[in-house]
């Protein structure tokens, strides 16, 4: 959105995974990351997620949760145990599958934030950005 502030440049130059079936929601994701100054991959499953992220070891993961053939929260189990330290955000717009929380479950089986969606393209960059910060002390 033209008139949101732009995103500190603390994303230049890093390396992001967009897992995201919905096409309006991946293109999205890309642009406002691309934008922040990141290099971007994306993939419409866990399948290709996960083919993409075992090739190339970006520095961080947006992953929705709900998703066709490989669902996200199999895909971020699957991601961490390649690589523990790489940073995960989970999105979903599902909110409660029966009576589970998607977001709380990915959040205890390993991601590092979770975002319901939907949310302003400031609010997923500015929750990347915050995971990639070098712990300070």
């Amino acid at each position: 959105m033209p008139n949101e502030p732009s995103p500190p440049n603390a994303l230049a130059g890093q390396t992001v995974l967009i897992i995201e079936d919905d096409p309006i929601m991946l293109r999205n994701l890309a642009q406002w990351f691309q934008q922040a100054g990141c290099k971007v991959m994306v993939a419409r499953d866990g399948v290709e997620g996960l083919a993409q992220f075992d090739k190339l070891r970006p520095n961080a993961v947006v992953t929705d949760i709900i998703m066709p053939n490989r669902e996200g929260v199999e895909t971020l189990m699957a991601i961490k145990a390649l690589d523990p330290d790489v940073k995960v955000l989970a999105i979903s717009g599902g909110g409660r599958l029966g009576s589970t929380d998607v977001l709380a479950m990915a959040h205890s089986l390993g991601a590092d934030a979770i975002m319901a969606k939907p949310f302003r393209s400031t609010d997923v960059v500015g929750a990347v950005a915050r995971l990639l910060q070098p712990n300070e002390g």
